[in-house]
């Protein structure tokens, strides 16, 4: 699924006009530091790939990184300022750029165990849990990409629904499924500003 949402996220990148680029996106993000941002769901595997497999496991799956990990990588300022360096990283041609990182990743998936731990923070996540939440952020900074610049965001089905059963996920271990639930059945309105990140 990884492969299906890099490929749609790409297809996305090649529709974004060069007149774009320097236009609000996402918060203080313009689009060059919104598809930066984004682009490191590709690069992070990468990178990460590279590194020694920890031999164990501190991070039991996608649910818990975002529980336990996430909220430690940064700052949200320093995951901004992540982001900008990686739209100045994209160059002169992002599509291209992001084109090469989806075929690097990709080899280094396709070289790993199936069951390969990925070393983040010092903490140990098995490769096919990260890759759920790399799937998750791709599909929801696509649907932040496709509405700045107006058209579809082209993420494959499943991996909508994939990145929806995980934000229920998250929801619920943070001891706010109820809350969730009882939105997405009319029940009630989710207070201004909730976010499961």
């Amino acid at each position: 699924m990884f492969s299906q949402s890099a490929s749609a996220f790409h297809a996305l990148v090649e529709r974004i006009d060069d007149a774009q680029w320097e236009q609000p996106a996402l918060g203080v993000w313009d689009l060059r530091g919104l598809v930066g941002h984004t682009t490191r769901a590709i690069l992070t595997v990468e990178g990460y790939l590279a590194l020694d497999d920890p031999g164990f496991e501190s991070v039991p799956d996608a649910e818990g990184y975002y529980g336990r990990v996430y909220r430690d990588l940064g700052s949200p300022d320093e995951v901004a300022a992540r982001g900008v360096e990686a739209g100045v990283w994209l160059g002169d041609d992002p599509a291209q750029a992001v084109h090469d990182a989806i075929g690097r990743a990709m080899a280094a998936i396709d070289a790993a165990p199936a069951e390969r731990i990925v070393s983040i923070g010092g903490l140990g996540i098995r490769l096919p849990e990260y890759l759920r939440t790399r799937v998750f952020e791709l599909v929801v900074h696509s649907i932040d990409i496709a509405n700045a610049i107006g058209v579809p965001h082209g993420q494959p089905q499943p991996a909508v629904m994939a990145t929806l059963e995980l934000a229920a996920g998250i929801a619920a271990m943070r001891g706010q499924g109820e809350e969730l639930l009882m939105a997405l059945t009319g029940r009630r309105a989710l207070p201004e500003g909730y976010s499961v990140v």
